[in-house]
């Protein structure tokens, strides 16, 4: 259940799931375990809940019940990336610093990179379509002025 990686030795998801630390040329390093978003989405109920915020996960379970916008909100998230909700809701610094007590590790690179990439080839495409709508809107309302100025012009020299 989770992956722990450091740069000591490499944990399986057959082992226990919990951080430890590696001593390292006398500096402890701490190991991080990376979760997949099938490993995630498993915990998703009130028993049970995990957030992925920025690519971290949180075991947010114990927390749901003091959460002052009701544990609601959080099981609708939970089990899933709730990096959108967290943001637009504008937590306090506070907020954010009380998170990390929940913190038991990270999304696996691999799923990190498929969410990337699935946004990257969204905005791309976004942009290519609004870049290109946004030019046509602008060649059509200079047609328009341009047709107007001629008509102006030619009824004032002509009167």
């Amino acid at each position: 259940m989770g992956e722990q990686i450091c740069d000591g030795p490499v944990h399986t998801g057959s082992e226990s799931a919990n951080n430890t630390n590696v001593e390292k040329n006398g500096e402890t390093v701490e190991s991080v375990t990376y979760y997949t978003l099938e490993e995630i989405r498993v915990h998703s109920m009130s028993s049970d809940s995990w957030l992925i915020i920025h690519d971290k996960v949180y075991d947010i379970t114990s927390f749901l019940e003091e959460h002052p916008g009701g544990e609601e909100v959080l099981l609708e998230q939970a089990g899933s990336d709730a990096t959108e909700s967290f943001e637009d809701v504008g937590h306090s610094t506070d907020a954010r610093e009380m998170l990390q007590q929940y913190y038991i590790g990270e999304v696996h690179m691999d799923d990190r990179k498929k969410e990337q990439a699935k946004d990257e080839n969204e905005a791309n495409s976004g942009e290519f379509s609004s870049s290109w709508t946004t030019w046509l809107i602008s060649a059509i309302a200079a047609t328009i002025v341009g047709v107007m100025y001629r008509y102006y012009v030619f009824e004032h020299k002509s009167s």
